[in-house]
């Protein structure tokens, strides 16, 4: 499967960047083909300019800012997205990937707006891998818009047929060393069963 991997955190030596490596490590074990975008890395710009929202409409000039990127989405089967919870939100970073690529003509059709449509059908597999610094309670009592956004926002775009799954480590900030090593093992495996 042609996988799509979406790593937001801007440290190299942070848990998310050694989760990351297990995403890879998993995928590639598994026999995926992986197409590894790092945000930060690439200098991805998540700042949607004047220009692009006025023309955020305009299928197919909308995506010519993105076109690389587009190409790459429209590529994959799966998407693996990793990145750490801030402000019980997606990274300024991530969200910006989320607010310029799914736009009209790549993730949706809008053609009549009262019967929007779902183009990323291509998209038969998303999963998430997923860091909290506060305990899942209130992750929960916050609304876990990260969550939301994968299961169910994302999940909407590919026609509902996508299969997903979150991986959460939640309340990091307290998470013993035991703790940690063994959330790694599971997302690692969770990589290399993933199909």
């Amino acid at each position: 499967m042609r996988v799509l991997v979406i790593y937001c955190h801007p440290v190299e030596t942070s848990l998310a960047a050694a989760l990351h490596e297990e995403v890879l490590k998993g995928l590639k074990a598994a026999g995926h083909e992986v197409d590894d975008c790092d945000l930060y890395a690439e200098g991805f710009n998540p700042v949607m300019s004047r220009e692009e929202r006025l023309g955020y409409h305009d299928v197919p000039a909308n995506q010519a800012p993105l076109q690389d990127y587009v190409a790459r989405l429209r590529r994959a089967e799966a998407l693996v997205l990793c990145f750490p919870t801030w402000c019980f939100g997606l990274p300024a970073m991530l969200k910006g990937w989320f607010d310029r690529l799914l736009m009209p003509g790549v993730a949706f059709d809008l053609s009549d707006p009262a019967n929007v449509k779902p183009m990323l059908t291509n998209i038969r597999r998303i999963s998430a891998v997923v860091t909290y610094g506060r305990p899942r309670w209130m992750a929960w009592y916050m609304g876990d818009p990260p969550r939301k956004m994968v299961t169910r926002y994302l999940r909407r775009l590919t026609a509902v047929q996508a299969r997903v799954d979150y991986h959460a480590m939640y309340h990091l900030n307290v998470a013993t060393p035991v703790q940690l090593t063994a959330f790694k093992a599971r997302v690692r495996q969770a990589m290399a069963q993933f199909a």
